[in-house]
C-alpha cells in the first residue's frame, strides 16, 4: 500500500473514532451518573473525560494490562485489574452507568461479559457499548472481494492485517492475545444481543462512513464504521424480551 493511500485511510479511521467518542458523550450528556464503570479503561484518559460528562463522583475502571492500569490510577480511576471474560469484582446493582468503547470485540466470553454488565448495573441504570460494525460499507466491500473484513483482520497476536491488503496495521505484531478481535457484530445483532441480556436499547448512533465524511454515519448507522448502543437495564434478563427496534436513519429507536 502506498504511503499516500495509507495516510488517507488512517485519516478516515481517526475521524470516525473522534466522532464516535463525541457520540458517546452525547448519549450521556444532560444526565447525572454518580457511579460509573469503564470496562477496558486503558490509561484512563478517556475514562476521565467520560466521568466529567457524567458528573460522576465515583469513577471505576477495569483493565487487564498492568502498566495501563497503573496510568489510569494516576489519573484518579479506581482500577480493578481483571479479565472481562470472568466475574467482575463489584457488588450487584452498584453502578449508574457502565461503558465500554471498542472492547466487546476483544472479549472471549460474551456470555459472562454481558451478564456482568446487567448484574452490576442498577435497575434503570444505563449501559453505553460501542464497537465496530460488520455491516459497514468497507467491510461489505472487503467480503465481496473475498477478503477478510477490515474489522476481523487482527485475529492473531503474531501478525495484524491478516487477509486484507488494505488493512491499516498489516504486518504489525499485536503482541497480546487480549488485543485481537473475537466477535464483530452487525447492526441488528448488536441491538438484539442487548435485549437477550436484559438491556433495553433506547438509542443507536453511528460514526464513520468510508470513503465519505465520518458524519454521514450519523444518518445511516446500519452501514457506519462504528456503532454505539445506549440501553437501560430492565428488571428481567430472560431471553425474548421485546424492545424497540432501531429506526432506519435517525439513530433513535422506533416501535414497530
Amino acid at each position: 500500500m502506498s504511503r499516500m493511500l495509507h495516510t488517507w485511510l488512517e485519516g478516515l479511521a481517526v475521524g470516525a473514532g473522534e466522532l464516535n467518542r463525541r457520540n458517546i458523550l452525547e448519549l450521556i450528556d444532560g444526565e447525572r451518573y454518580p457511579r460509573i464503570c469503564d470496562l477496558g479503561c486503558d490509561d484512563g484518559a478517556w475514562t476521565m473525560e467520560l466521568a466529567r460528562a457524567a458528573a460522576a463522583q465515583e469513577i471505576h475502571g477495569v483493565e487487564l494490562v498492568d502498566n495501563r492500569a497503573a496510568l489510569a490510577r494516576e489519573r484518579g480511576v479506581l482500577v480493578a485489574v481483571a479479565d472481562l471474560s470472568k466475574r467482575l469484582p463489584y457488588d450487584d446493582e452498584y453502578f449508574d452507568l457502565v461503558h465500554s468503547n471498542q472492547v466487546i470485540e476483544h472479549v472471549g466470553d460474551l456470555e459472562i461479559f454481558l451478564a456482568e454488565v446487567h448484574r452490576i448495573l442498577k435497575p434503570g441504570g444505563v449501559s453505553v457499548i460501542s464497537t465496530e460494525n460488520g455491516s459497514s460499507w468497507h467491510n461489505i466491500a472487503a467480503a465481496t472481494l473475498g477478503w477478510q473484513i477490515f474489522s476481523l483482520t487482527n485475529v492473531s497476536p503474531r501478525r495484524a492485517g491478516v487477509g486484507n491488503p488494505f488493512a491499516l496495521h498489516q504486518g504489525d505484531q499485536i503482541g497480546l492475545a487480549s488485543w485481537t478481535h473475537k466477535t464483530i457484530f452487525n447492526y441488528r445483532g448488536l441491538v438484539e444481543i442487548h435485549q437477550v441480556y436484559g438491556l433495553k436499547p433506547t438509542r443507536v448512533l453511528g460514526a464513520g462512513y468510508h470513503p465519505l465524511p465520518p458524519a454521514v454515519g450519523r444518518l445511516d448507522a446500519r452501514h457506519a464504521h462504528f456503532l454505539t448502543v445506549k440501553a437501560t437495564r430492565v428488571a428481567s434478563s430472560e431471553p425474548g424480551i421485546r424492545s424497540e427496534t432501531p429506526g432506519p436513519r435517525t439513530g433513535r429507536l422506533s416501535r414497530r
